[in-house]
C-alpha cells in the first residue's frame, strides 16, 4: 500500500455558522453563541466577531463589551447543531465511510483512495470534498492533509477560515519546526511550561532532542510519544470512536471550602467546563453527578435524573447546583466534580428555564427521592423558536412590556421580515428548533432509520 494520506475535517465556527444558517438576517453579522446569563461563557464565536477578539470559552460579558454594540448573542441550541453535524458527516462518510469523529465539528478520515497518491490529487479531492458538504449542508468546512493525524489537524488549522492545506511530504519538517511547541497534539500547559523553562519554544528544538531527553522531561511515556510526533512520525490509525458513557470536570480548592454559598459560588465554573465538553462531544445529558470529596478524603456523589436529554447549561448547571450538600453539615469539602450521563443524541430543549426535575440521589449509599422546585421563568426567551398560524417559523429577537419582537425566516427562506406581536398572542407557539434547518426530507430519512 501506498503512502498514507490523513484528512482532518474541521467546521468553521460551526455553532455561529449553524445560527447564520437557520437565521439568515445574522449573516455578517458578529454573533456570539453562549450563557447570556451574568456567568455565561461564549461557546461560538463567528469569524465577525473574531475580529474583535472575541473567543470560545471566553466570558460572555467580556466577549460583548469586545464587539459593542453590534454584538447578537443567543443561547446555544443543541438540538439543532446536532442535526447539522449529523447532516455534515452523512455527507462526509459518502466519499470517506469511516470517520474517527472528535466533536460535533471535527472529524478524521483515511481515503482509500487516496493510498499512494501525488498532492495534487489531495488537494482536488478535499476541495471536491468541502464543495459537497457545501452544497448539501450550506456550511463551510476547512480540510487539512498530511502524513498522519497530527499533521492534518496543523493543516486544517493552517487552511481556516474556508480553505485546504495539504502539508506536502518534502515540507512536513519545515512546518512542524517553525511552530509553537503547544501546538503539538498532547502539549498542555504543564508540559509547555516545563519545556520553555529549558527555552525550548518552538516543535523543531523539541523534536532536536533526544528521545531519553525527551522521556526526562516529559515522562518515560508521554515524552518519546509526543517526541516522535515532532518528528513528523505519526502512525495512529484512523477509526470509528467508541462514544463517551460519561462527560465531567472537577477542581480541587486551595483552601477547603466551608459553607454553602461558597461551593455554589465554585461550581459554577465546574459546571461551565463539564458543559463545554458536553457541547464538543454533541450529545444531550440526562443525568446529573455531583461529587464531594471531603477533607478526610471521603467521597460522597449525588445524582439527578431529568426528563429528557439536554444540553441547555441553566438546566444542567443549575441541576448540579441543586444538588450541593452543606459543608456545615458534612464537614469542609477539597474537591467538587460535576459529571454528565446518559448520553444521548436525541435532545429536548427545555420549553423554560426551571429545572423540571425529579432527582434520585445517593448519600453514603443510601437512596432516597427529592423533587427540585423552581421559579417560572418568563414564557419567551431570546432565541426561543416559534411558530405562527400565518407567518410560519421564526424566532424572538426580543420580548418585554407585553411583546415580542419575532423574526419570520429559516435557512430555506432567506431574510426575513420582522413582526411585533402581542406576548400572548394565540396565533404563536412553541416550534421545534430543527424545523429552522429546513430539512423536512433529510429529517425524514434519519426518522425511517
Amino acid at each position: 500500500m501506498g503512502a498514507r494520506w490523513v484528512l482532518h475535517l474541521d467546521m468553521d465556527a460551526f455553532f455561529a455558522s449553524v445560527e447564520q444558517l437557520t437565521r439568515p438576517t445574522l449573516r455578517g453579522r458578529p454573533v456570539l453563541v453562549g450563557g447570556v446569563g451574568g456567568r455565561g461563557v461564549v461557546a461560538g464565536a463567528s469569524y465577525e466577531a473574531r475580529i474583535y477578539g472575541a473567543r470560545s470559552a471566553m466570558p460572555m460579558h467580556q466577549a460583548r463589551r469586545l464587539v459593542g454594540a453590534a454584538a447578537v448573542v443567543l443561547p446555544p441550541r443543541g438540538v439543532v447543531y446536532g442535526l447539522a453535524s449529523r447532516r455534515v458527516f452523512d455527507t462526509v462518510r459518502t466519499r470517506v465511510p469511516v470517520l474517527e469523529q472528535l466533536s460535533f465539528d471535527e472529524a478524521f478520515g483515511e481515503p482509500v483512495e487516496l493510498a499512494g497518491a501525488p498532492q495534487a490529487e489531495v488537494e482536488a479531492f478535499c476541495e471536491e470534498l468541502r464543495a459537497q458538504v457545501r452544497a448539501v449542508t450550506g456550511l463551510v468546512a476547512s480540510v487539512g492533509a498530511g502524513s498522519g493525524k497530527q499533521l492534518a489537524k496543523i493543516a486544517s488549522g493552517l487552511a481556516k477560515p474556508d480553505g485546504i492545506r495539504v502539508v506536502g511530504r518534502g515540507e512536513e519538517q519545515r512546518l512542524l519546526a517553525g511552530l509553537p511547541v503547544r501546538r503539538l497534539w498532547g502539549i498542555g500547559p504543564v508540559a509547555e511550561e516545563k519545556l520553555h523553562r529549558l527555552g525550548i519554544e518552538t516543535i523543531g528544538a523539541f523534536a532536536a532532542l533526544s528521545e531519553a531527553e525527551a522521556a526526562n522531561i516529559l515522562g518515560a511515556t508521554v515524552g518519546p510519544a509526543l517526541h516522535r510526533l515532532a518528528c513528523g512520525l505519526d502512525d495512529r490509525p484512523v477509526a470509528e470512536n467508541a462514544p463517551a458513557k460519561q462527560i465531567s470536570a472537577e477542581s480541587t480548592f486551595a483552601e477547603d471550602m466551608r459553607t454553602l454559598d461558597q461551593l455554589r459560588e465554585a461550581i459554577g465554573p465546574i459546571g461551565d467546563h463539564a458543559h463545554r465538553r458536553l457541547a464538543k462531544d454533541g450529545r444531550g445529558a440526562r443525568t446529573v453527578t455531583v461529587k464531594l470529596k471531603r477533607s478526610d478524603m471521603s467521597t460522597l456523589t449525588r445524582s439527578a435524573t431529568l426528563p429528557y436529554a439536554t444540553t441547555d447549561a441553566a438546566t444542567l448547571i443549575g441541576t448540579a447546583r441543586r444538588l450541593l450538600l452543606d459543608p456545615v453539615d458534612i464537614g469542609p469539602i477539597r474537591l467538587v466534580g460535576v459529571g454528565f450521563s446518559g448520553l444521548s443524541s436525541v435532545q429536548q430543549e427545555p420549553l423554560f428555564a426551571e429545572l423540571e426535575s425529579v432527582a434520585e440521589e445517593t448519600r453514603d449509599d443510601v437512596a432516597a427521592t427529592v423533587t427540585e422546585v423552581a421559579d417560572v421563568a418568563p414564557a419567551w426567551r431570546l432565541g426561543d423558536d416559534v411558530v405562527h398560524t400565518e407567518h410560519g417559523h421564526g424566532w424572538i429577537q426580543g420580548a418585554g412590556h407585553g411583546v415580542m419582537t419575532v423574526r419570520f425566516e429559516t435557512r430555506g427562506t432567506g431574510p426575513g421580515p420582522a413582526r411585533t406581536l402581542a406576548i400572548d398572542d394565540p396565533a404563536v407557539s412553541r416550534a421545534n428548533p430543527t424545523d429552522s434547518l429546513d430539512w423536512p426530507d433529510y429529517v425524514d430519512e434519519i426518522t425511517r432509520t
